[in-house]
């Protein structure tokens, strides 16, 4: 696996820290010039990707019984939705076509999100809260590199995820039975690895040699450290 999934500790020397929601200043800021992918690229997987859990979020939609958990659920597809519709949009203004875009990627990451659906739907809603989480968080520190149109993604992903109804479902879950908060901690551990390999993809050069290594280290560890956070926020071990 990869040096920031061995080393959890910090480098010496500038910390380069994601940008918390809403916030639009210079903290994020990193220079992915070299490594990130191309404009049209990064627009195509980044709306794709809003895409799927928009398709995951509806068939949870499907299979969850009570009519409370429905609205709830509905909520959380309805912005990630909204976040496709809006990349999508600007990807149009750009005077490009967003399904060419987007096909390239289309099987790698099914794929992903075939390899994260979980067997219980509970399994399921934690990969969304938490794969969506890191990749739109990696998204956002890509977004830096590409000027006013990486400034509009900023704005577009920093929108509310409206995700906070599936922690309280599992929360709810994990109060009524306490195996659940083994299974899902279980659950949520597994679903890193897969996640940074489709961060690891998003940049330009598939083999990245020490120095470049060194430069993408610490936006990892970040992506770590905000995943420990969801997961201990919800009573879970990271």
């Amino acid at each position: 696996m990869f040096e920031w999934l061995r080393r959890r500790q910090r480098p010496v020397g500038r910390t380069l820290q994601l940008r918390s929601r809403g916030d639009l200043g210079e903290a994020m800021r990193v220079d992915f010039a070299e490594l990130g992918p191309d404009v049209e690229t990064f627009l195509g997987q980044a709306a794709y990707l809003q895409l799927g859990f928009f398709e995951t979020l509806s068939e949870l939609i499907a299979l969850t019984p009570e009519l409370a958990e429905k609205e709830s659920l509905s909520r959380a597809a309805g912005a990630a939705l909204i976040k496709h519709q809006e990349l999508v949009a600007l990807i149009r203004d750009r005077g490009a076509d967003p399904t060419q875009l987007m096909l390239p990627f289309r099987e790698s990451l099914d794929a992903f999100r075939r390899n994260t659906h979980g067997i219980r739907p509970q399994e399921t809603m934690l990969t969304v809260h938490i794969t969506a989480g890191m990749l739109d968080d990696f998204y956002l520190a890509l977004s830096s590199s590409y000027g006013d149109t990486g400034k509009r993604v900023a704005r577009i992903l920093q929108a509310d995820d409206d995700r906070q109804a599936i922690v309280d479902i599992l929360g709810a879950t994990i109060d009524s039975d306490e195996e659940w908060r083994w299974l899902l901690a279980l659950w949520g551990r597994r679903l890193v690895g897969d996640t940074l390999l489709v961060a690891r993809a998003a940049l330009r050069h598939g083999h990245l040699d020490r120095a470049e290594e060194a430069k993408v280290e610490p936006v990892f560890s970040e992506l770590m450290g905000a995943h420990a956070r969801r997961m201990d926020a919800m009573g879970l071990a990271a």
